[in-house]
């Protein structure tokens, strides 16, 4: 069952695949599979942009670590992290839940933090 936006949240949709209700496939396989494919190209769409949004943050990060360097501030901002966490959690509306957004965050910052303490010439 694919799952169907509604006023920002999710639930479960009957499938595509699925008749009337009496539990009987209206694709053949070979529909199946191209539809299965069609989905595929669509992620590999989307992985494509978060790719491209992922290095933007990283600039965004090493133009941060060069000005802390220069300033001789501290890489770790654990009340920075905190807050950009909180707000993962805050806006994330599914199908993943606010946990697993947490998580996923938590190693992009870890890997933001990596760049940004390159930057500032930290090893």
């Amino acid at each position: 069952m694919r799952p169907v936006a509604e006023k920002g949240r999710w639930h479960r949709n009957r499938s595509p695949l699925l008749g009337d209700g009496k539990g009987f496939f209206v694709m053949d396989r070979t529909d199946a599979q191209r539809e299965i494919d069609r989905i595929r190209d669509a992620i590999d769409r989307v992985d494509e942009v978060i790719v491209r949004l992922l290095n933007q943050r990283a600039k965004y990060a090493i133009e941060i670590g060069e000005i802390k360097g220069v300033l001789g501030l501290p890489i770790y901002a654990p009340e920075r992290e905190k807050d950009v966490l909180h707000h993962v959690e805050k806006t994330c509306d599914g199908p993943l839940d606010a946990g697993s957004m947490r998580r996923l965050f938590e190693r992009i910052i870890d890997e933001s933090r990596s760049v940004e303490r390159k930057a500032a010439n930290r090893d």
